[in-house]
C-alpha cells in the first residue's frame, strides 16, 4: 500500500502538468483532493462536456445563503486535472478537506474572538514584536535565500515554468518540512482541524484497502500529512465537530475572479498568463508577443513583425541577465513596455486587462441541480439572448420592439431583487422609448440568486415578493413613490396595484406639503413612462391629480416666514414640480398650478426667492407679460424694498437662465437702475447674493451680460462717443512706432496725411 502526497500550488500550471504526469505514471486506485467533502456528489460532472472551466463549487447554507464559500477551478488547476484524470480513468475520487460548513463556523468564531481580544498596534510594539515579520509569508524565506525579492516570482521560476521535473514533489515536501520545523508555529485552530480531517480521510482510504492513494493538497500541508500524528490525537482535535447542513452546486467563474482570494485562498495575479503557460508550455515568448501585437492592432496601433522579434529578443536578454531559466511575465512586460509601448505604461494596462488577466468565463450544464430561481434566470438569459459575460457588454433597447421590451422587463426585475447584473446608462436622443444598459456578470450574483430563492421560483414571482416586502417596511411617501417608479418598468401588475393603494392612503393622510412635492415628479415620470410601456397609468394619474390639488391648497402658506435654507430647498422642489407639470401636459392641472403661482407671487409675505421664481414661471407660461410683469418687478426692486430682499427676489426670478435679461431691455433697465442706486455699503451686503445668482448662468450668458453692461446697457453693439476725450498730442506719440511697422518714412506721413 502506497500513499503519494503531492504538494501543489493552487492554480499553478506547472503543478497541474506535474500532477497529471505523475498520475499517468503511478496509476493510483483513488485520488484524494483538497476540497469540501459535501461536494463529492458534484464531482461526477467534471467529465461532462458542458462543464467548462473556469468554474467554481459553491457551498452554502440553505437557511443563510450569505454564509457561503467558493472553490474555483481552471484548466490549469492541479486539483481539476487530478479530478479529471480520475473521472476519465473511472477510479475513485474524493474531497478530503474539513467540510465547508464547519470551516465557516470556525472562521465566524475566530472573527468574533479576534474583534474582542486582538491587541492594538501599541500593544504589539510594546511587546517588541515585529509586525512585518508576524505576517510574512513562509515561502518568502526561501525566495530571500534564492535572491528573489518576490516569493511569487521565485515559486513560478522554480516550479511552474519548469517542464519534466520528476523530483518536484519530493523537493516541495522537503522545502515545506524545513520551513515548518524552522519557523515558529501559531496555534491556528482552523488549520489544525483541516489537517486532522485530511489525515482521517487518508486513513479511511487505507482501511478500504486502496493500494495506491494519490493525495493532492497545498504544498504547506504536505509535512502535516506525512507526519505520524495518531488517530487519537486527530479525533481529539475534531471532537465535537458540529453538523452543518450545506448544499453545493457548480457555477461559472471568471478569470478576473480568479485574481481574488476566495475559497482556500487561491488567488492569483495573472490567470490569463497562466492559461497561456498551460496551453503553450514551450513558448519562448514569441506566441505571447504575437497575442500582444494582435491586441494592439485591434486598437489601431502600428505593430510590426520586427517589433515582435525585437521584444522577444529583449525579454530573453533580460532573463539571461537575471539568471533565470526561462522568460517570465515580468521580462515580457518589460520588453512590451520598451519596444511595443514606447515607454507608455498606460498601454500596458490594456495588456493587463485583456491578456494577463483576461475575460474568460466558464460554462455549466443546464441539467446540474440548481435552485428554481437560478434555473429561471438562466432560461430567461437564453431566451432573450443575454449571455452572461465576464467583460461588460452594452445593449441599446428599443422598447417598441417586443424582444427589447422583454429584455428591459427582465433586467428591471433583477434590479428589484438587488441583482445588479445590468446597470442602466444615460441614453442620448429624444423620447423615452430607448434604454441603454451595460451588462457584466459577476459570479457572486449566484449567492444573491440563491438568497432570493425564498421569494419565489421565477423572476417575476420573486421580484413581486421583494417589492411587497419593501413596501411593508416603507413608511414614507417618498420611499413608496421611488419604489413605484422602479416597479412600473418591471411590469408587475399585482405589486403595482398594491403600491398605488398604499401611496394613495399615505398621500391622503399626509399634511406635509414638502413631502407631497417630493413625490410628484417621480409619479409624473411613472405616468408618462407607463404609456410608453403599454401600461395603464390612469390610476397613477388620478393620484397625481389628487396630490397636486393638495399641494396647490397648502403651498401658498408654506412659502411664508421660512428661512434661507428652507427657501432654497423649496426652490428646488418648485423647479422639479414645474418641469413635471409641463411634462404631464394636463390643462386642468396646469391651470391649477398657475393660479397657485399667482397667489404666491402676489403675496408680500412670501419668501422673496420663492416669490421671484414664481413670477419667472408665470412669465415663462405667458401669464405675466408687459406692464403687468413690470409692475411686479418694479415693486420687488423698488427703493422701499430692503436691498437684501430685492437681491433674493432677483435670484429667484433669474434662476436657470440669464437670457431674459439679454432680450428684455425694460427689465435690464430696472435692474441696472436698482444696482446703480445702491450705496457702497449696501452694495457690498448684496454682492454675494448677486454673484451667486449670476454664477448659475452659462459662460456665454455671463459674457454677453458683461458686454451689455460695458456698452451702457443698450441692445446690440453700441458705438460710444470718444471724440470728446480725444487727445491729439498723445496720439502723435504713437506715430513713430506705426511708421516703423508699416515701413513708412516721416516724409511720406507729412506728405500724404495731416
Amino acid at each position: 500500500m502506497a500513499v503519494h502526497i503531492l504538494g501543489i500550488r493552487h492554480h499553478g500550471p506547472g503543478s497541474a502538468r506535474n500532477v497529471k504526469a505523475f498520475l499517468e505514471t503511478v496509476k493510483p486506485d483513488i485520488v484524494l483532493v483538497e476540497g469540501p467533502p459535501e461536494a463529492d456528489a458534484m464531482l461526477q460532472w467534471v467529465s461532462n462536456e458542458g462543464l467548462k472551466p473556469p468554474v467554481a463549487l459553491l457551498c452554502y447554507q440553505p437557511d443563510d445563503p450569505q454564509r457561503s464559500v467558493f472553490y474555483p477551478f481552471a484548466d490549469f488547476s492541479p486539483e481539476w486535472q487530478a479530478i479529471l484524470y480520475a473521472r476519465r480513468q473511472n477510479i475513485h475520487v474524493r474531497f478530503m478537506d474539513l467540510p465547508a460548513g464547519n470551516q465557516m463556523l470556525v472562521e465566524k468564531e475566530h472573527k468574533v474572538i479576534k474583534q474582542e481580544d486582538e491587541p492594538d498596534a501599541d500593544q504589539i510594539n510594546n511587546e517588541g514584536q515585529n509586525f512585518e515579520q508576524l505576517y510574512k509569508s513562509p515561502i518568502s524565506y526561501l525566495s530571500d535565500a534564492a535572491g528573489f525579492a518576490d516569493d511569487e516570482k521565485w515559486w513560478e521560476h522554480t516550479f511552474e515554468y519548469r517542464n519534466n521535473n520528476e523530483d518536484v514533489f519530493d523537493a516541495v515536501a522537503e522545502a515545506m518540512q524545513a520551513l515548518r520545523e524552522s519557523l515558529p508555529q501559531k496555534d491556528k485552530k482552523l488549520e489544525l482541524m483541516r489537517e486532522a480531517y485530511m489525515r482521517r480521510t487518508i486513513r479511511q482510504a487505507e482501511k478500504e484497502m486502496f493500494h495506491t492513494i494519490a493525495v493532492i493538497c497545498g504544498a504547506w500541508h504536505v509535512p502535516a500529512l506525512q507526519g505520524k500524528s495518531s488517530q487519537k490525537d486527530d479525533n481529539e482535535i475534531l471532537k465535537g465537530l458540529p453538523k452543518v447542513k450545506t448544499e453545493c452546486t457548480w457555477i461559472p467563474w471568471t478569470f478576473s475572479r480568479l485574481s481574488f482570494y476566495s475559497g482556500y485562498g487561491a488567488g492569483i495575479n495573472s490567470p490569463g498568463w497562466y492559461n497561456h503557460i498551460w496551453n503553450h508550455p514551450h513558448d519562448d515568448g514569441t506566441l505571447w508577443m504575437a497575442n500582444v501585437a494582435q491586441l494592439f492592432r485591434k486598437q489601431q496601433m502600428d505593430t510590426s513583425v520586427a517589433h515582435i522579434i525585437e521584444a522577444v529578443r529583449l525579454a530573453g536578454a533580460l532573463a539571461s541577465l537575471r539568471g533565470l531559466p526561462k522568460v517570465g511575465l515580468e521580462e515580457l512586460n518589460g520588453a512590451t513596455l520598451s519596444v511595443l509601448c514606447n515607454g507608455e505604461s498606460i498601454l500596458l494596462k490594456l495588456v493587463q486587462d485583456e491578456l494577463i488577466v483576461g475575460h474568460q468565463i466558464g460554462e455549466v450544464p443546464v441539467e446540474i441541480p440548481k435552485p428554481p430561481l437560478q434555473l429561471d434566470i438562466e432560461k430567461q438569459q437564453k431566451k432573450l439572448r443575454l449571455p452572461a459575460t465576464a467583460d461588460y457588454k452594452d445593449y441599446t433597447l428599443d422598447l417598441r420592439k417586443d424582444t427589447d421590451l422583454d429584455r428591459s422587463i427582465f433586467l428591471h426585475r433583477l434590479q428589484l431583487l438587488g441583482i445588479n447584473w445590468g446597470r442602466q446608462q444615460y441614453t442620448t436622443g429624444k423620447g423615452t422609448f430607448k434604454e441603454q444598459w451595460r451588462l457584466q456578470w459577476d459570479p457572486g450574483y449566484s449567492v444573491e440568486i440563491i438568497e432570493r430563492g425564498n421569494l419565489g421560483n421565477t423572476v417575476a414571482e420573486a421580484a413581486a415578493s421583494s417589492v411587497l416586502n419593501q413596501a411593508k417596511e416603507a413608511k414614507e411617501l417618498k420611499a413608496i413613490g421611488n419604489l413605484l417608479e422602479k416597479t412600473i418598468p418591471a411590469e408587475l401588475p399585482g405589486a403595482i396595484e398594491a403600491l398605488i393603494n398604499q401611496l394613495n392612503n399615505l398621500a391622503a393622510a399626509s399634511a406635509d406639503v414638502i413631502e407631497l412635492m417630493e413625490v410628484v415628479p417621480g409619479l409624473i415620470t411613472v405616468a408618462r413612462y407607463g404609456n410608453v410601456r403599454k401600461t395603464d397609468a390612469e390610476l397613477v394619474l388620478s393620484i397625481i391629480n389628487s396630490i397636486i390639488t393638495r399641494i396647490c391648497i397648502s403651498l401658498p402658506n408654506a412659502c411664508i416666514a421660512i428661512d434661507e435654507d428652507a427657501s432654497q430647498k423649496l426652490l428646488e422642489l418648485f423647479f422639479k414640480l414645474n418641469d413635471g407639470i409641463n411634462l404631464l401636459q394636463d390643462e386642468e392641472i396646469t391651470a391649477m398650478w398657475q393660479q397657485t403661482l399667482i397667489m404666491i407671487a402676489a403675496n408680500k409675505s412670501t419668501s422673496p426667492v420663492i416669490g421671484g421664481y414664481s413670477t419667472r414661471l408665470l412669465h415663462d407660461a405667458r401669464q405675466l407679460e408687459g406692464d403687468q410683469l413690470m409692475q411686479y418687478f418694479s415693486f420687488a426692486m423698488s427703493s422701499a424694498t430692503a436691498p437684501v430682499i430685492a437681491a433674493a427676489w432677483l435670484e429667484g426670478f433669474l434662476k436657470g437662465s440669464g437670457t431674459l435679461l439679454l432680450l428684455d431691455q425694460d427689465l435690464w433697465q430696472v435692474i441696472n437702475n436698482w444696482v446703480a442706486g445702491l450705496t457702497d455699503d449696501i452694495f457690498m451686503q448684496v454682492l454675494p447674493l448677486l454673484r451667486r445668482t449670476f454664477a448659475n448662468f452659462t459662460n456665454p450668458e455671463r459674457r454677453k451680460l458683461g458686454e451689455k453692461a460695458r456698452s451702457g446697457g443698450g441692445s446690440g453693439h453700441q458705438h460710444t462717443n470718444i471724440s470728446a476725450n480725444f487727445d491729439p498730442e498723445r496720439a502723435k506719440q504713437g506715430l513713430p512706432v506705426i511708421m516703423q511697422l508699416l515701413g513708412l518714412t516721416i516724409n511720406t506721413i507729412e506728405t500724404n496725411g495731416n
